[in-house]
Parts: structure tokens; sequence; C-alpha cells
């Protein structure tokens, strides 16, 4: 079930405490290196908290208690319980799991907190023989009735009975330290700012399911798809799926990295910058204090933006890795989780030479187990532009996808202040751009410096953040948002907006920005972390913006932007053009200048790849359904 924490690595100890008759405290301290956690109810339909590690399950009446959650998001919380004063603390949980077993326990403990517990001369009278029963996943209705209770018990007229209630340390109080450094947060810590609950409605289809219940039985997995099919939104619900201290979320670009809360590939493996270091080097490197642990530690591997990684240092990465861990599986015996596009942006190419894919390596085919491609496109809605994208994608350039793109030269997309923000193949061209636009609007900029946590690590930081150090802003710049904040107002990464004002009532006078969704707020500074080689934890404290007058289609991977101005004129490689025009989320906020059809390419190499991944794909399920008849 949903309550149910069940995996071969997940460290749980519990200390207890209980007094003697002559008033001293004896405590305890119990350790489980595997064990598995359960909610469930007793005979009496009250809350249990039940430990089981494969011996005796311990089991923990839950009365009122506290959650610890500050490292939620690394796998680790302290459940206290009151008032016998015991402490759960959880370890290396799969912290999708752990987020969702904390907010159940949250949610059906308060719901729960109508009804009159029964006492123990009731219980006793009762005669029911002892049983346990694992609790069911969350529900509508439970949502509902914890709405109505805080509703009723914050309500102005509550009266002093609820402000004592408030004073009271008690039924599923969660002490929150840091806003920045916990994610998950059923309750919070100020009553009055409760927020309206609701069941998740993110949820992924019967593709990423399969791709995740892959994952999840041990397979070398290659997943793949066009843009907008959720590859992300998956490989993060893969990452929270796994065991945190063995799992490392690595990527090709430090922007990509940091999208999935890791680091680069070559800040894992130990590496320089371009990985072209001989391969007696490469495992010299990867021996370092501090690195060695990365390899010797992993137990699964993420790769996103596998693209553009090249196939001599994917070669290259395997060796070390079987070299380091001593070890003659493949990639050392790491499962190896692998997400891109290969019909997007290619490895780069050092000089005239045309560079390998990943998929052309020596060991590709020795690693992967799984080919799985995703197909559902959920960034576009219309049908008629993802048919026209999936077009462009394969090179294929009709007479109508052309006349489309051609027509939309005269699109009229501005609205509200908002301009159209303009994609550029080169970096040059962009902040060229921005800066020029910017000194064109009237009055003095207001400058905004970023916090970083170690500033003698200002260019690491640089290149793993989407935002810079410093920020310009004036009255009339054109911005975009760089995190999600909230996707249920439309204020996610790659929203458009306006600055309209600064705030005169703070001393930071933060930015007033009007979004293209219609909603206007204050945007204050966020926090983005993330890890550098070594296994240190940076972050940059700085608002969620950057100028957006023309932004490059390398920076653009990964968003989705409401109206863009595309020029293609300067397209240099195969799949560039693809990944400009399927940033939009729409035909109608699209205008594509200087369309020629010549810039529309697509790798032949990739395309045979992808023919024969389908093909193989195809035969593999034919072969399961004739098994199934036979047997």
């Amino acid at each position: 079930t949903q309550t149910k924490i069940t995996k071969h690595c997940l460290k749980c100890s519990y200390r207890k405490q209980k007094r003697s008759t002559t008033t001293t405290t004896i405590s305890f301290h119990v350790v489980m290196r595997k064990a598995s956690i359960l909610l469930g109810r007793n005979e009496f339909q009250e809350l249990i908290l039940r430990v089981h590690d494969g011996k005796v399950p311990q089991s923990f009446a839950i009365k009122e208690f506290k959650l610890f959650t500050k490292f939620a998001r690394d796998g680790k919380c302290t459940i206290r319980l009151l008032p016998s004063n015991t402490q759960i603390l959880l370890s290396n949980c799969p912290p999708a799991q752990l987020s969702v077993f904390l907010k159940t326990l949250t949610i059906k403990h308060q719901a729960g907190q109508g009804a009159k517990p029964m006492t123990d001369r009731e219980k006793l009278k009762a005669g029911l023989p002892r049983s346990f029963e694992a609790i069911s996943p969350l529900q509508q209705k439970d949502i509902q009735k914890v709405n109505e209770l805080r509703a009723r018990a914050h309500a102005p007229n509550a009266g002093i009975s609820d402000r004592t209630n408030k004073n009271k340390a008690g039924a599923g109080q969660q002490v929150k330290r840091s806003r920045a450094d916990c994610n998950f947060s059923p309750v919070k810590a100020n009553p009055n700012k409760k927020p309206i609950l609701s069941l998740p409605t993110c949820r992924l289809n019967k593709e990423q399911t399969a791709v995740l219940s892959a994952v999840l039985s041990g397979r070398n997995v290659f997943f793949t798809g066009s843009a907008g099919t959720g590859k992300s939104f998956l490989l993060k619900r893969i990452i929270g799926s796994l065991p945190p201290k063995s799992t490392y979320a690595t990527a090709s670009t430090g922007v990509a990295a940091c999208h999935i809360g890791g680091t680069t590939l070559h800040s894992f493996a130990g590496q320089d910058g371009s990985g072209s270091a001989p391969l007696a080097q490469c495992i010299e490197l990867a021996q370092r204090p501090g690195i060695l642990q990365h390899w010797t530690s992993c137990r699964h591997l993420i790769i996103d933006e596998v693209s553009m990684v090249e196939a001599h240092y994917f070669d290259k990465l395997e060796s070390v890795a079987r070299s380091v861990r001593r070890s003659t599986e493949p990639f050392g015996g790491i499962q190896l989780i692998v997400c891109g596009d290969f019909l997007q942006l290619p490895p780069v190419s050092k000089g005239k030479e045309k560079a390998s894919f990943c998929f052309q390596s020596r060991s590709w085919r020795k690693v992967i187990q799984l080919n799985m491609e995703l197909t559902e496109v959920r960034r576009q809605t219309d049908q008629s532009f993802i048919t026209l994208l999936q077009a462009v994608r394969v090179g294929r350039v009709t007479e109508e996808v052309s006349g489309k793109l051609l027509h939309s030269a005269y699109h009229k997309i501005e609205r509200d202040g908002i301009l159209a923000t303009r994609l550029c193949t080169h970096k040059d061209d962009v902040e060229l751009t921005n800066q020029n636009k910017l000194q064109q609007l009237p009055g003095a900029a207001c400058v905004f410096e970023a916090l970083d946590s170690d500033p003698a690590l200002e260019k690491t930081i640089d290149a793993h953040s989407p935002v810079g150090r410093v920020l310009q802003l004036k009255v009339g710049a054109q911005v975009m948002l760089t995190k999600n904040l909230d996707v249920a107002r439309g204020l996610v990464n790659g929203a458009r907006g306006v600055v309209v004002s600064f705030e005169t009532t703070e001393k930071h006078g933060y930015p007033r920005v009007r979004f293209l969704c219609g909603v206007t707020e204050v945007m204050k500074p966020e926090r983005w972390v993330f890890k550098s080689g070594g296994g240190l934890h940076l972050s940059r404290q700085q608002l969620p913006l950057k100028l957006a007058w023309a932004i490059s289609i390398h920076k653009s991977q990964g968003m989705t932007l409401d109206c863009v101005e595309i020029s293609l004129a300067r397209v240099f490689e195969s799949g560039q053009a693809y990944v400009a025009l399927s940033r939009a989320r729409s035909l109608e906020g699209l205008r594509v200048m200087d369309f020629d059809p010549r810039v529309v390419r697509a790798d032949p190499d990739v395309l045979q790849f992808y023919r024969r991944m389908r093909k193989e794909r195809l035969l593999l399920q034919v072969s399961v359904k004739r098994k199934g008849l036979c047997f």
C-alpha cells in the first residue's frame, strides 16, 4: 500500500525511555539495518506504527507525535511519539515513498481527531482478539474531513479552548527548521497558514509506470521520448523511489543536473570538463578520496540528457567503473538509468571530426538491457501542432508543415506588455540582446546579488544554477520564471512576465511581476541546492528570474514557453530546430522568423537507431504474448 516503506536498505532505529518505580529513567536503543515500516490499525481502529526487520515486529500506538523532516529529501526523518518519548529514526528511505508515508500518517491522524478514544476498561470489556490491518491509502473523504477540521479550529470565533490547543505540543505537529532545506511539509509550523489540502493530480501514465517498474526491478534502462513527454518528471519520480545513499543523479550539463537535483556526470566521475584524459589517468583521478567513495557506494547511476554524452567518453566511464569497483560486470555492476532524446541536441564536436552518439559506443549494448520510449505528449494539447513537431523531429518537412511555420511569422503573440522571447543559437547573441534591451528602458536598474554558500566556488555554482549571480532589472523588463513556484496558478519554470513595479514597503525592493497566465506576484529569493565534485552541497539564493528578451536554445531545454520567437537562420546542429520549436506551448504562441526548410535536419544514424529500437521492442512484445498463450 501507499503507507508501507519496505526497502531492503531502509535503516530504522528507535529509542525508548521508561521510568522505574524508583523514578530512574531507563532508555534503550535498537538499530535495524534492514527494515520495513507499516502504518495500520489495531482491533480498536487505533493508529499503529509497525516496524519489522524480518524477526519480531515492534508496534507503537500513535496518540500524539512530532515529525522532524528537515532531511526528508535525503530519505531521513524522525518520528517522536508522545507522551512515551519514543523516537523512531528512519534513514535511506526512498524520498517519494517517505513523503507519501508521512503525509498519510499526518492526515489519517488528523482525520481521526474527532472520534472519542476508548478507555482501557472499554477495551477489556470488548474482548476483541488482537489484530493489525494495513491502513487504506489517502482518499478524498480524508482530505475533506481534515480541511473541515482546520477551518473549524481556526475560525474567528474558535474561542479560548482552540487557542489553548494551538500551544499544546501534539497531534501531528511538524518541527520545521528551514523552508529551503525541507521539501515535505504536511503541517506548517504556523497553524494560521495551513494550506488547503488536496490529493496529488500529477500521476504517471501507463508508459511512465512501465519505465518505473523496470527500474525498480533492477534492470539497466534507457528511456527516451520526444519533447514534452514528461521525461524529467519521470526521472524525478525514479530518483525519489530509490534509496538516497546509493543513488547518484547526474546529467551531461550543469543546468540539466540542477533540474533533477544532481551533479554533472564529469563531477561524479572525478574527470576534467572535457573528459579527454587517457584512460589510465581517468582511473587515477577516480581513485581520489571522495570520488572513490562515489564509485564504491553507487548502486544506481542516473544519467540525464545522455544525447550530449560522447561515445568514447561513455566507454571510458564503463572501463573506469569496472576498474575502480574491481568487478568484471558491465559498468562495474552499477544499475544504469539513462534518459534523453538523441533527436535533440547531439554531443559537442571537437574540431572537424563528427562526435559519435552514446548508443554507438562499444559498451552500450553490453550495458543497456532495456530500451523504452514515451509517446504521450503532455506539453502541448493541440494535436495538429504535436503532429507538426513530430514531423520536424525526424527531419521531415512537408508543404503543410512548411506553410504553417512560414505563416507563424505574422502571429501577434505579444499581450499585456509581455513580449515574445527570442530563442538564439549562440550564447553571445543572447547576452548582447538582453543587455541592449535593458539599457533602452528608462531609469536606473535595480541590482539583486545572489547569496552563494561558497563565493570561492562561484564558477562551479554558475555552471549548475539556472540563475546568475547578479540580476539587473527595471520596470518594463521582460523576465522569465526559472523555478516551479505554483503549478496550479501557472507559475512554472519558463512562465513569461514583465516587471511592473518594485516594492517600496520593504528594504529589499523586490520586483512585482505580471505573468502571461494573469497572475501578478512579488518575486522573493528562492534557493537552489546542488552537488559538486566530492559530494559537496552548494547552494545559491537568488530571485527566480532571468531576463527573457532572448535565451539560448541550449538553456531552453526542459522549459515550456508561452510566447516565443525563433530565428533559425544560424542553426548549425541536427535537432537544434526541433528543440527550439518544441519549447512553444502552442502554435498560436510561436513566431518563426526567416524559416528555411533546409535547417530542419535529423541525424540518419539516430533515425536508424530508433527504427531498430522500436522493432526490437515490438518483437519482444510479440514474444511475451506468445509465451503467455503457451502458458
